[in-house]
């Protein structure tokens, strides 16, 4: 009884430290993302790590101890960790969780040996982009990045999610309401209704958070968890989004008997060049020619080239859909009354997807843009 209790203490502890590490890397990323002058996107800051410390299993000496500044972990014990992380995720119900490589240089056997889930293959972009499209269920056509050139390496991870809303939005009310976009227009969109479930809507500093449940098989994996926020008019995605993650004893009630809301019907699509973000999340050795150290995972000497990811995520009556494919490529050297309360989403908002049992924020978008969606 000791022994299982200490192993699923330490299980608990990993989990718990792995988490932060993620919310870490989301928060300082959507600060990049959220500068003035940019719109509405979609990220994933799982996907993102995932893909980094899949990279940092190879990194040594200094590039080893950058990576592990911004992921947490790196060099030898980064794969196991990867690996852990990968399939504790994939218990989530509906969530698809997949990495691969595809190389033209040789790799340390070690390497490919420290990361058992990982398939490893010869560069063939036909072959990478009927891998993505068949992973994320055709949410993402092909990979975000061409692979032409001189391109020694690169590593694909893809989360892919598509769920059913334990309680759906009633298909009768749905209607068009204006919706104010952040710069100021408004437009009629097709906006969703219906009460809120009491618990599943709250405060935290001066946001309101609404939780949508992903339906599950009884007995079955823990399901995805959505969480919408809405912060004070004005503010940007950098303050609004971590609040989905916040604490929970920085949780209010919200102050009314009942809750209602109005949710507009969207797609939310973008595609990040995240290399030239690399400086500001600390780093920058990495992807320097010369300084880059990924001696662990290849004997040619390599350096990050590219770090690009593409994401989706449709909202509608039903049900969630979301992919991310984030793609690391690597070049050799030489790359009382009874009261009411409605909360109605008409103006920039945050959604926030996390897994199933945990606050890990899978994906992460911005509706900042007058909401579209693709049928």
């Amino acid at each position: 009884m000791t022994n299982h209790y200490c192993a699923r203490e330490a299980a608990n502890m990993r989990d718990t430290t792995r988490t932060a590490a993620v919310q870490r890397l989301g928060e300082q990323w959507i600060r990049e993302l959220a500068r003035p002058g940019g719109g509405g996107f979609v990220c994933s800051p799982a996907g993102l790590w995932l893909a980094l410390t899949a990279v940092a299993a190879g990194a040594r000496t200094e590039t080893a101890a950058e990576l592990r500044t911004l992921l947490g972990v790196a060099d030898h014990e980064a794969a196991a960790v990867v690996t852990e992380a990968a399939r504790d995720w994939e218990r989530t119900e509906a969530l698809n969780v997949a990495t691969r490589v595809w190389n033209s240089v040789p790799l340390r056997p070690e390497y490919e040996a420290s990361l058992p889930d990982v398939g490893f293959g010869p560069v063939d972009a036909a072959e990478i982009d009927a891998w993505v499209c068949e992973r994320t269920g055709g949410l993402i056509e092909r990979l975000p990045l061409d692979t032409g050139g001189d391109i020694a390496l690169v590593l694909v991870n893809v989360l892919a999610l598509k769920a059913l809303w334990e309680l759906p939005f009633p298909m009768s009310r749905t209607r068009e309401v204006p919706f104010t976009d952040a710069a100021g227009t408004s437009v009629h969109v097709p906006t969703m209704h219906a009460p809120v479930p009491r618990g599943d809507a709250w405060t935290t500093s001066g946001a309101y958070v609404v939780e949508l449940r992903c339906r599950a098989e009884p007995g079955g994996p823990a399901p995805a968890r959505v969480r919408f926020v809405l912060g004070e008019p004005g503010e940007d995605a950098a303050r609004v989004l971590p609040l989905a993650w916040a604490p929970e004893a920085s949780r209010d009630p919200v102050d009314a008997d009942a809750v209602t809301w109005a949710l507009p019907r969207f797609t939310l699509r973008t595609r990040i060049g995240i290399t030239a973000q690399l400086p500001a999340l600390g780093v920058r050795l990495a992807t320097d020619v010369a300084a880059a150290d990924l001696s662990g995972l290849s004997p040619v000497p390599l350096h990050i080239s590219d770090v690009v990811q593409e994401a989706v995520v449709k909202i509608a009556e039903k049900g969630v859909e979301a992919a991310a494919v984030t793609v690391v490529a690597a070049r050799a050297a030489g790359a009382v009354p009874r009261t009411v309360r409605h909360i109605a989403f008409d103006r920039p908002f945050g959604i926030v997807v996390l897994d199933g049992s945990s606050d890990v924020p899978l994906f992460a978008g911005w509706q900042a843009d007058i909401p579209e969606y693709e049928g």
